[in-house]
């Protein structure tokens, strides 16, 4: 069922629900201070707090999100998301976070995305992924995520890692937890396995398609090209 901006981020996204089962997990593994992050499917924008305003770039295909995201979160930057090319330069980011995404998209579909996160991510960067999953030890709350989550592609832990090992990165299960109980949480990191020289980089392209012109204020620390309406 489709919520309306407002509704998902009082219902979904509530500030005390977000520090807990995301924010808190996230900085208890890694220094956020002064890292240009990428939030993949960033909502409602709930996960900007974490990050200063010159550092922040959440993309989300639904612009009715994005909308209030802009207008709940005005300094931070937010803009849609086409869902073929993200509208950043080549290897600016330091950390991609991807928090209840990957199970709403199938596997074809993330295949082409992880491409654009080698060409996005710097030579050191890393992708944060929290997901729900299913586990052989919680059938119960197997039977709950998959009946009542919109997401149609729930996977267990193994096709998780599989998706980003097929596409050259090397995982991390940093831990797995319960959410309200009823929800089995993995946290784990992707990071792109190294290259020697961008020329040999497969997934590195032109940083703008024609027709494309950066922003202005590149030198300024943005990142984005022009923003989507």
């Amino acid at each position: 069922m489709y919520l309306s901006p407002g509704l998902y981020h009082r219902i979904i996204r509530p500030r005390w629900f977000t520090k807990t089962y995301i924010h808190d997990h996230i900085k208890s593994q890694f220094t956020v201070e002064n890292k240009i992050v990428l939030d993949f499917g960033c909502g409602t924008g709930a996960n900007c707090c974490m990050f200063g305003t010159e550092h922040y770039y959440g993309i989300d295909p639904d612009v009715n999100r994005v909308q209030f995201a802009k207008r709940l979160y005005p300094n931070h930057t937010f803009t849609v998301f086409d869902g073929k090319r993200i509208p950043m330069h080549n290897q600016t980011v330091d950390l991609l976070l991807i928090v209840a995404v990957l199970h709403h998209i199938s596997n074809e579909q993330i295949s082409e995305y992880l491409s654009e996160f080698h060409r996005v991510l710097k030579p050191d960067g890393k992708i944060i992924i929290i997901e729900p999953y299913l586990s052989r030890k919680k059938k119960f709350n197997n039977w709950f995520m998959t009946r009542y989550d919109d997401g149609e592609y729930i996977r267990n832990e193994d096709d998780y890692l599989q998706l980003f090992n097929n596409q050259r990165y090397d995982c991390t299960v940093l831990k797995k937890f319960q959410k309200l109980l009823l929800y089995n949480e993995i946290f784990f990191i992707a990071v792109p396995k190294p290259k020697n020289t961008q020329n040999d980089n497969p997934f590195l392209k032109p940083s703008f398609d024609e027709g494309v012109i950066p922003m202005n204020d590149t030198s300024q620390g943005k990142f984005f090209t022009n923003e989507a309406p």
